[in-house]
Order: structure tokens, then sequence, then C-alpha cells
């Protein structure tokens, strides 16, 4: 009897060794597939740990779910799943996949922000590239404690401070924590340019605005400290700004939607970003300005220019009284022929042609 009890508690040691080596050996030592496919799988909020089990048994991303739960808990790691989205190779071990979706990494997608783009540009582009609804990214630029907590003041939106870069997002990033971050890399900008607009005496908000502008006028990087020339030498003069932008953006903050054309009209119509009807700078900046715009603001190039006018290919012809400008504005836009086939866009055609020849 006793050696049958010894046989019996044997035989039980050896099926658990047994057992727990194969389960150790189909977790450590066998792939479900050798298929090296990557498969998007996501993690949602509030899902337990054996919905995602069975999730990934359904995918053929795991062989087993009951013996994965059970390797999962013996590892202690049945806890510590995240929300995310993962890129998972069918032909992954068990235990990487366990590593994955414990790992919180999500995949990382890159959301690259014109320079110039104003807020509702950028909302809409998050959109289009799936990030988030629009709504929700313009709520976030003008949540007024998310501003004060940020800018250390008050202003009606971030308009202005949303820096153009590429940030790499996932697809559970709020649009809170984007413009958070973005604002977040303004200051590093800004920690540059402070310093030189103290010097000049202008606010954070006079400079922000002035960048917005020159920002918007011009597609050539080159230009930019000429255009802040023109625009100050203006208001050194108490002269009107004259900017059709500024009058683009009246329209779209009066509208609470995208514009992009304006009448003639519309130059006449007061808003209070129109600068052919205020005689100084608007309240606010009316794009999200670039480095060097904003270095452009409070380092403009030194001229007597008061006027320019587009040459129609993205660059500008400046002027110093406004009988030269008159003619200037009569030969590249009154007549035709010396716009037809062209556009700003060719300035970046151009470009694209130089950088790949830069020897001409």
């Amino acid at each position: 009897m006793k050696k049958f009890g010894l046989f019996l508690i044997l035989g039980i040691f050896c099926f658990s060794l047994g057992f727990g080596w194969y389960v150790w050996d189909h977790f450590t030592g066998e792939r479900n597939s050798i298929d090296a496919e990557e498969v998007l799988f996501e993690v949602q909020q509030g899902e337990s740990f054996l919905h995602v089990v069975k999730e990934l048994e359904s995918r053929n991303l795991i062989r087993n779910a009951q013996i994965f739960s059970l390797y999962a808990k013996i590892k202690g790691e049945a806890g510590k799943m995240k929300v995310g989205e993962y890129a998972i190779r069918r032909n992954m071990y068990p235990h990487e996949v366990l590593q994955v979706i414990n790992s919180g990494k999500s995949i990382g997608r890159i959301f690259t922000v014109p320079e110039g783009f104003n807020i509702y540009e950028i909302s809409e582009m998050y959109e289009e590239e799936a990030f988030g609804n629009k709504e929700d990214f313009l709520k976030a630029a003008r949540d007024p404690e998310l501003i004060k907590s940020l800018l250390g003041e008050s202003a009606s939106s971030l308009e202005g401070y949303l820096f153009p870069e590429s940030y790499q997002l996932t697809k559970f990033t709020t649009a809170q924590a984007l413009v958070t971050q973005m604002v977040k890399k303004f200051m590093q900008v800004w920690s540059e340019i402070e310093p030189k607009a103290k010097a000049m005496g202008w606010s954070r908000n006079q400079v922000v605005t002035l960048a917005s502008i020159v920002e918007k006028e011009t597609g050539a990087a080159e230009e930019r400290p000429l255009i802040s020339s023109v625009f100050h030498n203006r208001l050194l003069k108490k002269m009107r700004l004259q900017t059709d932008p500024t009058v683009l953006y009246g329209k779209i903050d009066l509208s609470g939607r995208l514009e992009s054309n304006i009448s003639r009209a519309d130059l006449t119509r007061p808003t209070r970003y129109n600068t052919y009807v205020i005689a100084a700078l608007p309240p606010g900046p009316i794009s999200n300005p670039s480095r060097e715009a904003l270095l452009a603001t409070v380092d403009p190039g030194k001229s007597e220019y008061l006027y320019f006018v587009s040459k129609n290919e993205g660059r500008h012809l400046f002027s110093k009284d406004y009988k030269t400008h008159l003619e200037a504005v009569r030969k590249f836009q009154m007549d035709p022929k010396a716009r037809e086939g062209k556009s700003w866009r060719n300035l970046k055609k151009t470009k694209d042609a130089d950088s790949q020849n830069p020897n001409g």
C-alpha cells in the first residue's frame, strides 16, 4: 500500500513536471506560425485579459487561449496588459506576444504640421489623417484652462502657438495631448526668440501675430526678412498693413469654418483681423509660424520698402513708393498674360529641382 502511494505521488509529480515542461516549451520554444505577416492588434479600454486572449486566438496570433492565460498567470503577467495599438507578427513566440501587449508601446504614426497652417487647417488634416475628430482638436485649442496652463495667460485660442513640426502620435493620443505637445515645442523655440523680442519692446503676442502674417505672405524662405521689414516700416509710419491673409482669417473667424477665397468687398468689410480696416496689428495670430518667420519678425531685413506685390510664382517685387508699386501691380497682377500658367506652387518645383541639381 505504501509502495502504491509512493508510485502515485511519483506519477503525479512526473505528470506535473511533464505538463509544466510542455507549457513552458509551448510558450518559449514553439512559434504559432512561420508566417512573418504583421498584424495590427488593439487592446481597448475596459477589455478583460480573457477577452483579449480569446481575440488573439481568433485572429490566429496564438494557438490556445486557455494555455496562454495559464502561462501569463504563472508568470504574474496576466494583469499587466495595457491599452494600445500593437504590431504582432504571426511568427512570434507566445511569450513575445505577451510582452508586446503588456508593453504599452503603441504603434507610432507621424503627424506633420506644415508651416503657416492655422488651427482650422490643422484640424482638417487631423481628421483627414484619421487621428481624431476635427471638432475635438478645435475644442482643445480653445480650452481656456488648457490655454492658461500652457501660455501662462488667457487667449481666445492657441492659434500661433501650435508649432509646425512632425509629431509622433499613437491611435490613442488625445487632441489635448497633441495640442500640449505642440505648444511645448513652441515654448522651446520661443526661448531663443524672447531676448530679441524684449530688446524690441514687443510682447510675445505681438511677435507671434506679425510672424504669422509674414509666414502666410511668402513661400520663399529667403524673403521673410524683407517681408517683415515692409510691415515694420508701415507700422512705424502708422500705415495700415493691408495684407490679404488677415482678411481671409477675419472671414474664418466670423464663420467658424475654413475659407479659401476673398472678394473685393471683403477688403472693406470690418472684422477684428482685417488690416485693410484696422490701423494696427490684429488682436492675435492668423496662423502658426515657423522658427524662421519668428526670427524674421524680431530681426527684419534693413530696407525702406513699404509695398510688395506677388510675381505669381511664389516671390515678390518690393517697392519704396506707391507709384512704383502701382506699376508693379499693373505688370504682375492686372496683365492676364503675366499670371497665365503661373502659380506660387511653381516655387516649390523650382526648389525641388535646385535641390536635385545644387550646382545648377
